[in-house]
């Protein structure tokens, strides 16, 4: 049985940059850089992000030749989104447009990082959402 996400791996060009976006960003923090020092397929940092300490891992590679819509989404404070959209867009992230939305399924704001890996910062939960879409529909 799966227990829990144990860790996401981002394939990233620049280890730096990377960084930068993911402390300054996001409020990860670093705990490990392999330097020169190598025990898996490249160099490598480890942060930890969020209250729940969600482990991700930058290793150097080539980055991602086109853009999708596939996706990492954290959880965050409504109040917090903004603040998050100011940091991100100084630190050159690729913001998109704000999509449609219906009331009750909270509020996104989607950001490519210079890889083109796709992140979502997310202020709705499932069950909010669930109990959304099972609501009659109005109109």
């Amino acid at each position: 049985m799966i227990e829990a996400l144990s860790h996401i791996t981002l394939i990233v060009s620049d280890l730096d940059r990377a960084e930068t976006l993911l402390v300054d960003g996001l409020g990860a923090r670093k705990i490990y850089d392999s330097g020169a020092e190598q025990f898996s397929h490249s160099e490598e940092r480890f942060f930890l992000l969020g209250a729940s300490d969600i482990w991700i891992a930058t290793m150097k590679g080539d980055p991602l030749p086109t853009r999708t819509y596939n996706h990492f989404a954290f959880k965050v404070a409504e109040s917090d989104l903004d603040t998050y959209r100011d940091r991100l867009a100084k630190l050159g992230a690729t913001l998109l447009p704000d999509r449609p939305r219906v009331e009750g399924e909270g509020r996104s704001l989607y950001f490519y990082d210079h890889d083109n890996h796709l992140f979502e910062l997310h202020t709705g939960t499932l069950d909010a959402r669930m109990k959304r879409y099972a609501a009659p529909r109005q109109g």
